[in-house]
């Protein structure tokens, strides 16, 4: 039998699969699963168990944020134009939303 705590986390949990591999991102705010008031700036950490990540990734993100639109008007072929996979991931829920890496190399 399952836990009721398994069928109804109390913190938000995804599990992904970026770039064929599995990884875990997740929050430490439960609002985020009740509350979307609580979508407006939020941060989430992300694990994937590579070698080289040596630390949880601490990720800022920010769903009203207009830089992206500035972004669109670059020409699509620029090397800026491309993002991490990951952060293409996260937008699949939150369209439009940017995110910090607050200091860690974006990987994936």
């Amino acid at each position: 039998q399952v836990s009721p705590a398994l069928r109804t986390p109390r913190l938000p949990v995804w599990l992904c699969s970026v770039s064929g591999r599995h990884s875990v991102l997740f929050g430490t705010d439960s609002r985020l699963l009740s509350d979307w008031k609580s979508e407006r700036i939020f941060h989430l950490y992300f694990y994937s168990g590579q070698q080289k990540q040596t630390q949880t990734a601490h990720l800022t993100i920010d769903t009203h944020s207009h830089l992206w639109e500035e972004a669109q008007r670059e020409d699509p072929c620029s090397p800026g134009k491309r993002r991490p996979a990951l952060e293409m991931a996260i937008r699949t829920k939150w369209a439009g939303a940017t995110v910090s890496w607050n200091g860690t190399d974006p990987f994936f």
